[in-house]
């Protein structure tokens, strides 16, 4: 049986796909695109937000600058 990713694993392998810049909307896309859909709208988001800082956490993304929620492969 094949495991499912968790919103994190599935995020970072989309992120690595396409490069680019990531804020929480194009991550939320990038969510759905891999089947992470979440019952609404404002849960997705949520889903994305936690994921971005997790991945940022574990030094894979970053944010070029502080002051905007804007990550990058690091």
């Amino acid at each position: 049986m094949t495991e499912k990713l968790t919103d994190k694993q599935a995020l970072f392998a989309v992120i690595q796909a396409l490069g680019g810049d990531w804020d929480t909307q194009r991550a939320v896309l990038g969510l759905r695109v891999a089947g992470h859909d979440k019952a609404d709208d404002d849960a997705t988001a949520k889903a994305a937000r936690g994921a971005l800082r997790a991945l940022t956490e574990d030094g894979l993304i970053e944010r070029p600058d502080p002051g905007q929620a804007v990550y990058r492969l690091a």
